[in-house]
């Protein structure tokens, strides 16, 4: 529902720009191109050129794009409040009238000297106002997020940007509600100068929602165990806290104390954003096997997109430039992580899809090609080797928790819970000989208040996703990953372009 509401949105705006394009004196069908037609608004309307390139920077582009909007509808005749707001909120409805109804016209740039305001306090009013549109838009309606890295390879690419539906699962009201515009966690241009004043905090709350997160769908939802980090640029959610104080220290906090390293707590909505998709909702039971997921014991589903590692053994000699170029997508002045070599000679491990396996298979110097298995135990959730001796590709099995649902507590299975009952849900919680006191009670049953999800990137070798640390909770959730607007790789990728997210 939540994908059908931004398809007509984006329908309308284009509509009404045509009719508004041909009232403008300009080619009606340039209205149409995305990033030409705001390029024709910028000359039309005489703003400076750079405004246009500074709305392709992620996040803070949107109140400029809807800034420059508002000037074109300024130009006709449309000055106040109601118009500036018709036009940030409901342009799909407004555009079509300024463009096909007889009674609105063009007037140009004359029109905003004659009227009362100059044009300039005209332009400074249109930009605040968009400002604060642009702020309750990307806090409700949709948000714009880049990709980082590539966990959800090749579903995903590093530099597509994406169109975020908050409105699917519910838009939450904001826990932090005191921060810098248009940033998530940091100051721009810093890594480590929070952006936010976390001394308000308002309790978690969700709007009305289309859907609940369903199983495979993509989600952008905050980073768990992001709320404690290592404020430094080299450390925070690439190389956790928790990790380093579990494999560098050894869990010895004062050990870690004495490092030095500068510690900050972000509050739960200023976690890191990270993108996976939903392989397990609550309730489910999740298995790895030899590396294949079973989700309810059933084959999950495999994204045609997905890469995982494959040990490929060859006869000695090198596959072709060519190959591995055009059909692998592999960089070969920098293949990073996508080829990597062994002890074994002659062997090489190939991050793949589905499709590519197939096609390596049938090189001549290939001998065979055999799923790749992760066998280091002490790296998962729940770090507990003793009773969870699970790797990557062997893992569980697991059953997501629901809400509602009633757990006994024992030295066994507390390892899965702890960070649940203690971080996510609130609650005091204290282990003492054995025994569990949750909030200055003793007892042996805990009762879970939220829905959990378990999520995994489709890069399934390359992701730092729930098999390292854990449950994400429903507060987590920022929205559904539902559309490309822009790729970018040494040039724009232009088949990517305004892809729905599968």
């Amino acid at each position: 529902m939540g994908l059908l509401v931004f398809i007509i949105g984006v329908i309308g705006w284009h509509v009404g720009m045509y009719g508004m394009f041909k009232k403008a004196s300009i080619e009606p069908w340039k209205a149409l191109v995305p990033f030409y037609n705001t390029w024709l608004i910028v000359e039309k309307t005489a703003i400076r050129k750079y405004w246009f390139w500074l709305q392709l920077i992620p996040i803070a582009g949107q109140f400029i794009t809807i800034w420059i909007t508002i000037i074109f509808v300024m130009h006709f005749k449309k000055v106040d409040l109601i118009a500036h707001t018709l036009t940030v909120f409901f342009p799909f409805i407004y555009f079509p009238y300024l463009g096909f109804s007889e009674k609105e016209k063009w007037y140009g740039g004359e029109i905003l000297k004659h009227y009362h305001k100059p044009a300039s306090r005209e332009w400074i009013d249109a930009g605040v106002f968009a400002i604060v549109a642009a702020t309750i838009i990307r806090t409700f309606v949709f948000e714009a997020y880049v990709i980082p890295t590539g966990s959800m390879e090749k579903t995903l690419l590093i530099n597509d940007f994406l169109f975020v539906n908050k409105m699917s699962y519910g838009a939450r009201v904001p826990q932090t509600p005191i921060s810098f515009p248009f940033v998530h966690n940091t100051m721009p241009f810093t890594k480590t100068v929070p952006s936010y004043i976390k001394e308000v905090q308002l309790p978690y709350k969700r709007l009305p929602a289309f859907t609940e997160v369903k199983r495979n769908d993509v989600v952008v939802f905050n980073f768990p165990a992001g709320d404690t980090i290592i404020n430094l640029p080299e450390y925070g959610s690439a190389n956790p806290y928790y990790d380093v104080l579990r494999f560098t220290y050894r869990g010895d906090r004062e050990a870690f104390a004495q490092s030095g390293l500068p510690l900050l707590v972000h509050p739960m909505d200023k976690t890191d954003n990270y993108i996976k998709r939903c392989v397990a909702i609550s309730g489910d039971v999740l298995q790895v096997k030899n590396g294949t997921l079973f989700v309810n014991n059933q084959p999950a589903y495999l994204p045609p997109a997905s890469q995982s590692d494959y040990l490929v053994e060859t006869n000695g000699t090198n596959f072709s430039e060519e190959f591995l170029r055009e059909e692998l997508g592999i960089d070969i002045d920098n293949p990073g992580d996508q080829v990597r070599t062994i002890d074994k000679p002659g062997t090489l491990i190939f991050n793949l899809t589905p499709e590519e396996v197939q096609k390596v298979k049938k090189q001549p110097n290939v001998k065979a090609v055999a799923p790749y298995s992760d066998n280091q135990i002490g790296v998962t959730f729940p770090n507990d080797e003793t009773n969870f001796p699970w790797t990557v590709d062997n893992y569980g099995p697991l059953t997501v928790p629901k809400k509602g649902d009633v757990i006994t507590l024992n030295q066994q299975n507390i390892a899965l819970y702890r960070r649940l009952i203690s971080n996510y849900e609130n609650n005091q919680l204290e282990e003492t000989n054995g025994k569990f006191i949750i909030n200055g009670k003793e007892t042996n049953t805990y009762t879970i208040k939220y829905n959990y999800y378990w999520m995994m990137g489709d890069n399934r070798h390359r992701s730092q996703d729930s098999r390292f640390w854990g449950f994400v909770p429903e507060t987590h959730v920022v929205g559904k990953a539902s559309l490309i607007w822009f790729s970018w790789d040494k040039g724009p990728r232009w088949k990517r372009l305004f892809n729905g997210i599968k």
